[in-house]
């Protein structure tokens, strides 16, 4: 099974030429979820919310901070291959789509953070950063070639493929459990609500980790701090801190800068199914920890990181 013929129906479009054309695949769906989530609360029970909130964290924490992000994008740290596809299925339910999508997208993001090409930037707009970006346009339809180039790691692996092809299918099968267990009710908690809940908190890091907060490195795009953002998104807040060090496993460098998922990770080491954990300061000049002013193009704090992919358009290497 190879990439190609996974995501042979997935079109052709590059870049944002169809920026304004409603994304029919994915809009209806986002309503319609939401619709739920409304709804949930019109048939409140406390398991629901209770179970709602377990799921939050096995796709929210387990699933998209820690695997998506912290393992698959930046390869932070290294777990025995069944243990990495168990936490990439819990990623796939979080309902953000297949690890090569989501991958690929966030190491785009890195690349060309808040300048031209950046799938999800402040730059083209509040709304665009955050929810946007998915309803209109083409960031969720990335061609072969694209993701060839972005995820050459994950295309090579036929789980990661298999799972992109039917990243709907973890969904579906917790929806029947969640019915043969609690009946429509619990669906409405444990997929509809949860899923908006977490939608939301990953988008929020897009949008509002690019605009409020601080700035304690001088780093090339808008990344800020925000604790706020870090607590509802399991410490993926600290996003100036992640900018500045893309491949730590820590982003909340101070005491104070609580990181669930760093956390996580730190009890998985314990377990021994994590290794190779990077978790380093990245030599970096700062600046006072004051709100930032707007979105200015700072001076680059990049440090070195793990290349992911063969090359960029210009024959240099690309730093995630």
């Amino acid at each position: 099974m190879t990439t190609t013929t996974v995501l042979q129906g997935n079109g052709v479009h590059r870049g944002r030429s169809g920026k304004n054309r409603l994304n029919w695949a994915i809009a209806p769906v986002m309503v319609m979820f939401h619709v739920g989530a409304v709804a949930a609360l019109f048939f409140f029970s406390w398991t629901g919310l209770f179970v709602a909130l377990f799921l939050f964290w096995v796709t929210g924490s387990l699933g998209l901070g820690i695997c998506y992000h912290r393992l698959l994008t930046h390869r932070s740290f290294a777990t025995p291959k069944w243990f990495e596809y168990f936490l990439t299925i819990c990623g796939v339910a979080a309902m953000e789509g297949g690890p090569l999508l989501w991958v690929a997208i966030h190491r785009k993001h890195h690349q060309y953070a808040d300048k031209e090409g950046d799938p999800h930037s402040p730059r083209d707009g509040k709304w665009w950063s955050h929810a946007g970006w998915v309803l209109v346009g083409n960031a969720l339809r990335q061609d072969v070639a694209t993701l060839q180039r972005y995820v050459p790691d994950l295309a090579e692996d036929k789980v990661h493929v298999w799972l992109t092809k039917y990243h709907l299918a973890p969904m579906a099968i917790l929806a029947a459990v969640l019915f043969a267990i609690g009946g429509f009710r619990l669906v409405l908690w444990g997929v509809f609500f949860r899923t908006v809940v977490g939608l939301h908190a990953t988008w929020i890091v897009n949008s509002a980790g690019h605009i409020w907060g601080s700035r304690r490195f001088q780093t090339r795009d808008t990344s800020t701090n925000n604790w706020w953002v870090a607590m509802v998104s399991f410490g993926d807040g600290w996003h100036n801190n992640h900018h500045a060090y893309p491949v730590s496993a820590r982003h909340g460098l101070k005491w104070y800068e609580i990181d669930f998922n760093w956390y996580t990770i730190w009890i998985f080491e314990l377990l021994g199914l994590a290794s190779g954990i990077h978790d380093g300061r990245p030599p970096a000049r700062t600046q006072a920890d004051q709100p930032n002013s707007g979105l200015s193009d700072s001076a680059t704090a990049m440090a070195s990181v793990t290349t992911m992919s063969p090359g960029s358009d210009n024959g240099t290497r690309v730093r995630y």
